[in-house]
Parts: structure tokens; sequence; C-alpha cells
């Protein structure tokens, strides 16, 4: 785990590997925390400033060897772009670029000023640097033989006055990108290592380590007991038998009358099924249990920082494989609460494990629910991989979940969710069908489906699908393709609200 301190020394006074600094742009060598480096350096900023090497454009990097005239291994001068559009992303970004530096040589240590002239609140700045050190740092070529490792960062120190009362956010921010990171390793898990019997496996593990919070995984029998129709039918082609987890977070000093629900889609491998998908790209579908690994990671996070809430985490996971088993386009499935539906894709299967998934946890207690899932390739033309899209049956639980992205930088953005695209989902043969071939408001017709299966209480639905995994870096503090462990710190932040009353 990140070692987490705060100092009220001069920034050419911190001893560290890297020191990173925020730059503004225009840059200005004689204000703020440059003047005084520029000091220690003898002018050098300024010169480098008047040359143009030195700029304060976003993404701008300068990394100087301080050669022993300062405490600081190496400074790592980083454009955080024009003030008035400096936010919590600028200085991730600002963080990351100043952890990348040394992630492939030695490792150690990162410092990074903490600016209070900043229009970023001096705590929200404290937990985007940890953000972007943490989730920077990630590795995703675990299974490398040959090319050497980055090496990890040990320690992380703020630089700035009265950085003591943020420290402990820092730190539990720490936490939650942590286990954001432990998102990331299951979601780009292959699937020979990580089907739905081994998702099990992994939630207990969880479970039996953090206070609190217990785990049950149901198989094939209990499943058909418990009739879960379309669990069981989007499964039943593959040789890896289907599992339902949930995880009931149960802390004794809960906040009453709020049970957070958290359901995640985990299609550990996804062919399309009989409506089977094009061969091109299709390793990717690996990644289509990132909102169940979200889910997981966040019941993590959750009971690792002990937040008075009481928190069920439901994840439907199966493969959806083409075999003589596999069910078919014209099936008619019997979901756990009755309704009736119509096969018309077996490629639109997660709103089908999702059905089941999200009755169940209704009916264990949740009082709010929230489900993410890599749903439509339409939201990912409509948002691209920065916002999730967001719709649900209740404003104000709505409005709490964009609150919780903006505050944590998971963004989500909200989409219409009226009443007459339900028209859209309606059968000739059965309650419902799972798709639709007007190809039309694809997301927004996924959630429609979905909102026949969450009973009585506040839902809201996050389609993941552009923001779970990355074709390629974003440009950003996501550096590098795969997942990005989209939901876990949404899903901290909204719990965290909710356990505060807020």
């Amino acid at each position: 785990m990140l070692t987490i301190e705060a100092t009220s020394a001069a920034p050419q006074a911190v001893e560290c590997d890297v020191l990173g600094v925020p730059v503004l742009d225009p840059v200005d060598a004689r204000a703020g925390a440059l003047a005084a480096l520029d000091a220690a350096l003898g002018g050098k900023l300024a010169h480098l400033a008047e040359d143009g090497e030195l700029k304060g454009g976003p993404g701008k990097v300068l990394a100087l060897h301080t050669l022993g005239e300062l405490a600081a291994h190496r400074v790592c001068l980083v454009g955080a772009g024009r003030s008035a559009k400096v936010d919590a992303d600028s200085i991730r970004t600002a963080a990351a670029r100043t952890a990348a530096t040394i992630t492939g040589l030695a490792g150690g240590t990162v410092a990074f000023v903490v600016d209070a002239s900043l229009p970023v609140p001096v705590a929200d700045q404290a937990r985007a640097i940890v953000d972007g050190v943490v989730l920077t740092s990630f590795d995703a070529g675990r299974w490398k033989t040959i090319d050497p490792r980055p090496k990890p960062i040990t320690r992380l120190v703020l630089v700035g006055e009265g950085l003591d009362a943020v420290v402990e956010d820092a730190r539990r921010a720490a936490v939650v990108a942590t286990w954001a990171n432990r998102c990331r390793d299951l979601v780009n898990m292959p699937p020979n290592e990580l089907y739905p019997a081994r998702l099990g496996e992994e939630a207990v593990a969880i479970a039996d380590r953090l206070d609190h919070l217990a785990c049950e995984v149901m198989g094939p029998e209990r499943l058909r007991e418990e009739r879960m129709g379309a669990l069981l039918a989007v499964g039943q082609g593959s040789d890896n038998e289907q599992r339902l987890i949930t995880l009931r977070y149960e802390p004794p000093n809960a906040v009453d009358g709020v049970v957070l629900g958290i359901v995640g889609k985990a299609i550990t491998f996804d062919t399309g099924g009989i409506s089977i998908k094009p061969s091109a790209r299709m390793e990717d579908m690996k990644g289509d249990m990132a909102g169940g690994a979200a889910a997981l990671a966040a019941a993590g996070a959750i009971a690792e920082l002990g937040l008075p809430l009481r928190v069920i985490t439901v994840i439907p996971s199966c493969e959806n494989m083409p075999d003589g088993g596999s069910y078919r386009p014209g099936d008619i499935l019997t979901a756990r609460n009755g309704k009736t539906i119509e096969v018309t894709n077996t490629d639109a299967e997660g709103r089908l494990v999702l059905a089941d998934a999200l009755t169940w946890c209704r009916e264990q207690g949740a009082t709010h629910m929230v489900d993410l899932a890599t749903l439509t390739g339409a939201v990912v033309i409509a948002l691209g991989d920065y916002y999730a899209g967001l719709m649900g049956n209740d404003q104000g639980w709505v409005d709490r979940i964009l609150a919780a992205a903006r505050a944590s930088g998971d963004h989500a953005w909200q989409l219409p969710f009226h009443e007459t695209y339900r028209r859209h989902i309606g059968s000739h043969f059965a309650d419902f069908k799972n798709s639709s071939d007007l190809r039309q408001a694809g997301p927004v017709y996924a959630a429609s489906f979905l909102a026949e299966f969450t009973g009585e209480g506040p839902w809201a639905h996050l389609d993941i699908a552009g923001t779970g995994s990355l074709d390629r870096g974003r440009g950003d503090y996501y550096v590098n393709k795969g997942a990005t462990g989209y939901g876990v710190r949404l899903l901290a932040a909204l719990a965290a609200a909710l356990a505060a009353g807020s």
C-alpha cells in the first residue's frame, strides 16, 4: 500500500525521487512554487520559460535532473492549462505524468505540490493527486515474462501549507484507487483464467478478509430453485457454469433507512452466442464483466473504509457461448419476477442476466439501486470513452449519482428516459423482447427493459461500455489501453455520501 505523508517544507527542500509541480498557462516562473524553485536553480526555470521549453499547456511535461541543486533527484514541471479551466482531472493528469517519469526507472517516492492558488479546493487536489499516482502506476502487463516491469511507487508526499487536515482523506482515496486497480486486474484477466466460478472464488476471498462483509455464491442448481430463468438461459451454452454472487455488507453502526443495492453485469466472455459477433477484436469481450468487477471492487472498498451503510452487491456471471445447448433467437424465457421475454438477439444478453439480478437485489432489501454494465455499443458512439450513460426512474437518485460522478472523476452523463421509449420493448409473443431492430436509442431501450425488473424504489443504470475499458490511452491519467476500473470511485463516493446523510 502506498504511504502518504504531508509536509509544509519548501518544495526545494523535499527529499524525493521526483517532485511534481503544476504549471499554469501562460507560465510565470517568478510566481508561486515555481519562484522558489527558480531561485534555488539559479534562474533556470525562467530561462527555460523564455526559451519556450517550459510550457503550461495541458499535457506538457518538462523533467529536469537537479544534480544536487535541490533535495529532489528530479523535478517534473507539468502543464495544467489555463487557470480558469483547471479542475480535478487536470490535477489527476499532472500527478500521473509526474509518477510516470519514475515508474519505468527506480520507483520510490513521488512528491507533489498542492497549490492553494489553483481554483480547485486543497482537499480535492490531494485526492486527485492520489488518484493520478495510484491509477497511472497500474501494471496491465503482469502476464509478461520478458520485458522488465514498472517499479512501484511506495511513498507519496503532499507538499504545501496546512495539509495535515487532508491527509486522512488522501489515504482513504488511496484505498479506493487501489480497489479500482484491483477491478482493472479482474477485467484484464484472460477468460481462461477468469470464468464465473473463479469470479465467485475471488468474491469469497475478498469477503473473508474484510470485516462485516459476507458472500454467497449460487450455482445452477440453486439458480433453478430460485427461478433465475434469464441468467440460466444465457449461460447454458458454456461448459463454465453460471454463478450469482451476492455480497452483504452489514456494519454495526449503519445509518437507518437506506440500503444501497449495487448490481454489476459479469459476462466473463461474450461471443454473442448464436447471434455471434464479428471475429475482429472479439478478444476484448473478456471485458464484458467490467460492471461486475466494479461492483465487487466497490464492495471491497466500502468495507475496507468501514462506511456506516448497509450494502447489497449482486453480480450475475456467466459466459455467452454458441453450442448445441445455447439459447436461441425465438426462445421465450421466464425471469425470476415471472415476466416473460422473447429472445430476438442472443447478443443482447447483458440485460437478461441483469433482469434476474435486479429482482434479486431488491428482494434482498435494497432501498436504492444502481447497476453497471458494458451494455450497448450505441453509448460508445454517443458519449465516447469519457462519460458513462446514466438513466433512472427517480431524478433525485440520478442527481445523487451525478454528484458522486463529479466528485470521483468517474464521469456520467444523463440520457433521456421517457416512458414513450417503453413501446419499443413490446413483443407479439411474450411480455417483452430483449432487442429491437429499429436501431434507435439503444441505451435507452436497454434501460427501459431493465426498468421492468427493478421493483419498487429508486433505481439507476450506468452504461459503461465506453468507459469500462479503453481501446487506447485517453490522453489524461489513463495512459494505456485496457480496463479503467470505472465505477469503483463513483460507487465509493456515492456510498460515502449516503452514509453521511448527504
